[in-house]
């Protein structure tokens, strides 16, 4: 098949000599490392509700609460276009873009775990700020110290998740971050639909609350191990084979760890990582689990529903508490959807779900697109029927993504590249995935302000592009071992001519 690499059964180097059991260390382990998940899906759920909120507005943003109630019918497209308002959202993925390549330091030489507890602390510190918020300034301090933290988790967590699980559950396991990710968003839509009618204080217990992921993940992650690929990076030899034998349930890991020191000298031999990351054997990881799939991920538009969901319904014609009941409703369609992820993922592998959810996300929006075309507008109120038919659609759609981009967006580029570059790759999958979604988070209330119904029709063929390019360019990683990935690029019929190039060596790097 033109984009599906090779066939990797029988063709890698130790993988069918791997051994394990799912331990309740495994267990215990990834569940609490996952949380860091919460933190973003949290974070993700509230701000747009918040927002939405009145006595919210009356007190930071006055002139857009008068806009809002300007008229009866809520109907204008362009009632929350406002750049400030907006700052408040996106501030948060500006700062988490760049701290990230301060956690790839702390990741690579003091391990995943540090990065686990540091960005809980920040995030911690930055959800007080923002409960007890008195002007604008405390808001966005506030928001920058959540974003550290989301810098800090999202650049540990993939990584730790991939590293602790056994290759052939590895999709699955690696989606966790996906799944508590979901379940804090609809956690914090579910807040927001009660704390709305605590007035006018509900929208701080809202912010408030964030709290609590973030003590879970900070004590929890006390007491998880390092993974046993930082451990040997960091030269800590006997303990990362202690901790994979433990993790694996069984004494009988030699395959596993020796392919992990091979990486290991590896990784030792490179001083410079990110300089690392340009060479030719590490080229098609970089363009497609650093660069493109972080990328692609924001301009499916799913993030712009789950930040501004409320407002978007709001805005064709909602009222404020049915918006924010709607929103609960596209959160029960992501956890349900990553749930079938994490059962199939391994199964049918990544392609597959990003191929056939990706014609299911281009009906969605073109549908959605055509409808606002027809029956919104010119302050026109939308019948029953078709607010009805919206929901649905928005739900199909966040469902299609929610076992798709949503959680192999993070899934695929953790496992993609060798241990030697693994933290700063992260790094710079964070910094793009965070780039993108401050932009969008930044420009889509412009955008839907000026575009109109049309903002749905760019999201469709940014989805139609996407797909073209996972079809002829990512190769299939399910049950692959995380240190033979390099392997499938050297066999893809693409990415093959690109890596050739440097000779036998880069066929024996990891």
């Amino acid at each position: 098949m033109a984009g599906g690499g090779f066939s990797n059964g029988g063709t890698l180097k130790r993988a069918h000599l791997y051994e394990h059991k799912i331990t309740s260390y495994l267990i215990f382990s990834c569940i609490i490392g996952a949380l860091g998940g919460s933190l973003f899906g949290y974070d993700l759920g509230v701000s747009g509700g918040v927002t939405s909120m009145d006595d919210f507005l009356v007190e930071f943003f006055p002139h857009v609460y008068e806009r809002k109630h300007a008229k009866l019918q809520e109907t204008d497209y362009c009632k929350y276009d406002d750049q400030i308002l907006t700052l408040f959202t996106s501030s948060l993925y500006f700062a988490a873009l760049v701290s990230t390549f301060g956690a790839s330091s702390l990741t690579k030489n003091k391990g995943r775990k540090a990065s686990i507890l540091a960005g809980s602390v920040s995030f911690f510190i930055g959800a007080i700020l923002n409960a007890g918020a008195k002007n604008i300034t405390m808001l966005i301090v506030g928001r920058v110290l959540l974003g550290i933290g989301i810098g800090f988790g999202n650049q540990a967590v993939p990584l730790y998740l991939s590293e602790m699980a056994p290759a052939k559950i590895r999709g699955a396991v690696n989606q966790l971050f996906q799944l508590t990710t979901c379940l804090g968003i609809l956690i914090a839509n579910l807040v927001n639909y009660a704390t709305e009618k605590l007035h006018p204080w509900g929208w701080r217990l809202s912010l408030g609350l964030a709290t609590v992921p973030a003590t879970f993940m900070f004590v929890g992650g006390c007491f998880c191990p390092e993974t046993p690929n930082s451990l040997v990076e960091q030269g800590r030899i006997d303990e990362g084979r202690l901790v994979l034998e433990k993790i694996r349930g069984t004494r009988n890991v030699d395959a596993e760890f020796d392919d992990l020191l091979e990486a290991s000298r590896e990784a030792k031999s490179i001083k410079n990582p990110f300089q690392n990351l340009l060479l030719r054997k590490n080229r098609p990881q970089f363009i497609i689990g650093a660069l493109c799939i972080p990328a692609f991920q924001q301009l499916t538009g799913n993030n712009s529903i789950l930040f501004y969901a409320p407002v978007i319904f709001q805005t064709i014609g909602f009222g404020s508490g049915a918006s924010l009941y709607s929103s609960v409703i596209t959160s029960v369609a992501l956890v349900l959807a990553t749930l079938i992820s994490m059962a199939f993922v391994d199964k049918f592998g990544r392609r597959a779900f990003f191929l056939e959810a990706g014609v299911e996300m281009i009906i969605c929006m073109v549908a959605t697109a055509i409808v606002l075309a027809v029956s919104f507008g010119k302050g026109k109120q939308l019948s029953f029927e078709v607010a009805i038919f919206l929901v649905i659609e928005i739900f199909l759609f966040v469902l299609a993504y929610g076992r798709s981009w949503g959680p192999l967006g993070w899934l695929v580029p953790s496992e993609l590249f060798p241990l030697e570059i693994r933290s700063a790759a992260q790094s710079v999958v964070v910094c793009v995935n965070m780039i993108f979604t401050a932009l969008v988070a930044q420009f889509f209330l412009v955008s839907l302000c000026h575009l109109k119904y049309g903002i749905f029709l760019l999201f469709a063929a940014l989805i139609a592009l996407m797909s073209c390019f996972v079809y002829y360019f990512l190769p299939e990683t399910k049950q692959v071992p995380i240190e033979e990935i390099y392997l499938l690029f050297e066999r893809h019929w693409f990415w093959k001519k690109v890596v050739k190039d440097e000779g036998s060596s880069s066929g024996t790097s990891v």
